[in-house]
């Protein structure tokens, strides 16, 4: 295979040491190997993680390149900063607390080898607790680019920590905006509107790490507000239109007012397999 591609990471202060360890090694060990792992350092971060994210570099100085901001910037201002540093034109998404299954990027790269058209391609994940065979649900996604554009109008047509894309369609797009919470759906959205093509591939590439606490997490007034700003600067552009802004709005009003018991189960039944 003769595409190269880089990997872009971004960590900060509240997430595990254990967890980037596997993070980062389901990258390292792909099959076929990134030419370059770009990880933003978010901000200070504390002695046992600092220790740990500089260790790989040591371990690794030509493959991964670490970017410091001396500041907390949130996750899509570090995930543009890091993208202006990646050398190459395609770029796998990583979170710090999932993992990658070892085929992930060689069968992405496969997608960008058959259709030079292709700007985003993500894949469907599998949501475990705890222990990586405790696989609780799937999240499967639309796979052709039709499907996935009409799905975009009100929810993220990818599951972000899977998206392997171009970087020049990233950046003619502007990258990710400047919301605190759900720049994917604004950034995706914003790059079908302009006619990139996508897919998603219809496998589980990765190993999404959950909990039990994640709706409780979900519920809040500032992801919901997030969410339906996401949603209406969509319908600003003339992708979303006027009735998917208020399914969106209805739909996070009451996620906000259901008791939780009642959201896990509509969550699970309505959006996960």
């Amino acid at each position: 295979m003769q595409l190269k591609y880089s990997v872009l990471m971004s960590v900060y202060a509240k997430e595990k040491p254990e967890y980037f360890n596997s993070a980062i090694d389901s990258m390292i060990n792909q099959t076929v190997k990134p030419d370059e792992i770009i990880i933003v350092q978010d901000g200070p971060l504390p002695k046992d993680l600092y220790d740990t994210v500089w260790g790989y570099s040591e371990r690794y100085p030509d493959l991964i390149k670490i970017i410091v901001s001396e500041k907390n910037l949130g996750l899509g201002q570090a995930l543009n900063l890091g993208l202006q540093n990646c050398r190459n034109e395609l770029v796998a998404r990583m979170d710090t607390d999932d993992i990658s299954l070892p085929e992930r990027c060689e069968k992405q790269l496969r997608c960008f080898e058959i259709n030079s058209d292709l700007s985003i391609c993500g894949t469907w994940i599998d949501e475990f607790i705890d222990d990586i065979h405790n696989s609780i649900s799937t999240r499967k996604l639309p796979c052709e680019h039709k499907e996935i554009f009409e799905f975009g109008k009100r929810r993220s047509p990818f599951n972000h920590p899977t998206v392997m894309y171009k970087k020049s369609a990233v950046l003619s797009c502007d990258g990710y905006s400047n919301l605190r919470r759900n720049q994917d759906v604004d950034l995706f959205g914003r790059m079908l509107f302009q006619g990139y093509k996508a897919q998603n591939i219809p496998e589980s590439l990765l190993l999404f790490r959950t909990d039990d606490n994640l709706a409780k997490r979900r519920r809040s007034w500032e992801n919901s507000k997030s969410y339906i700003q996401s949603i209406s600067r969509l319908h600003g552009l003339g992708y979303s239109s006027l009735f998917d802004v208020l399914i969106v709005a209805i739909g996070q009003t009451a996620m906000l007012l259901l008791p939780i018991g009642i959201q896990k189960i509509l969550y699970k039944g309505l959006l996960r397999k």
